[in-house]
């Protein structure tokens, strides 16, 4: 088991302003969080809502207008290999193979640290670790949307980063590839115990992965407007969890946050086994995924 430490961590008073033709326009507004070594937190919210420019600031890609960003007790002022960030969009080198998508982060991480055998043995360890060690001398042209997904987490986690950043990260998927991602991260969170933070805009991916949900108010000036704790045990179950109590009291607290609290006019509902696909725009899994993984 991870040990957690308060603090590893601190979203401080964090405001950012964009310029624009009619003046400043403050994006978020005085957004505080205090993550803890190994903790699994998703931020959710509307369309607009600033989540991922959250993640960005995190990531030392944008600059905040006030506040900071402290990790380890260290302010983060640009990028860094210790926070490793996985897009919606894989953004893998179309003529490289998995294995060399890969080897360029560990290269850039690891050089002059680590002997060439020990570099390959570790770019194979990371591509094992998401299943992809049969394909990894296959281009992103030859595999799936899904599998190209795992080679970007791959390339992330051989980074060794302390934090690791998803933004939407499964967005794109089908529901069923969606689910084997979602067991697949949660194995790695198990053994690797990473500090993550992801960002979604399906509630029950939120409650299956998460320790806690920060729910983010409306923008313009966006801050942080609850926040949820997920009590249910680890390991889980996405069949199991369907019964439970606790699963089920997360998801109305976070569906009543979204849609009665600060609705908007679009929410779209599962219905029967068809699961809606999430989208960039106001959209919210109501009915718990019944895909299984392999």
């Amino acid at each position: 088991m991870t040990t957690k430490h308060t603090d590893h961590l601190l979203i401080s008073q964090v405001s950012i302003d964009f310029p624009t033709p009619q003046g400043p326009f403050r994006a978020l507004d005085k957004v505080d969080l205090r993550i803890e070594k190994g903790e699994f937190v998703s931020i959710i919210g509307h369309s607009g809502c600033g989540k991922s420019t959250v993640l960005n600031i995190v990531a030392g890609l944008y600059q905040a207008t006030e506040g900071g960003v402290i990790l380890d007790g260290r302010e983060v002022n640009e990028p860094g290999p210790e926070r490793a960030v996985v897009f919606q969009n894989h953004s893998l080198l179309p003529w490289l193979t998995a294995y060399e998508n890969v080897e360029l982060a560990v290269k850039q991480v690891f050089k002059g640290k680590k002997s060439k055998a020990e570099m390959r043995e570790w770019i194979e360890h990371n591509l094992t670790l998401v299943h992809m060690d049969h394909a990894m001398h296959k281009r992103p042209d030859e595999i799936s949307g899904g599998m190209k997904q795992r080679v970007g987490i791959a390339r992330a986690l051989a980074m060794q980063p302390q934090v690791l950043l998803l933004d939407e990260p499964f967005g794109a998927l089908d529901a069923l590839t969606r689910a084997h991602l979602q067991d697949s991260m949660m194995e790695i969170q198990a053994t690797l115990g990473n500090t993550v933070i992801m960002i979604t805009h399906d509630v029950d991916e939120a409650v299956l992965l998460s320790d806690r949900i920060v729910m983010m108010s409306n923008g313009p000036a966006a801050s942080v407007g609850d926040i949820v704790q997920v009590n249910l045990p680890r390991p889980r179950n996405r069949v199991a969890m369907a019964e439970s109590v606790e699963y089920m009291r997360c998801r109305k607290a976070v569906l009543s946050f979204l849609y009665e609290r600060h609705g908007r006019k679009t929410v779209s509902v599962s219905v029967e086994d068809e699961e809606v696909q999430p989208a960039r725009d106001n959209i919210v899994t109501l009915k718990p995924s019944t895909a299984k993984a392999a």
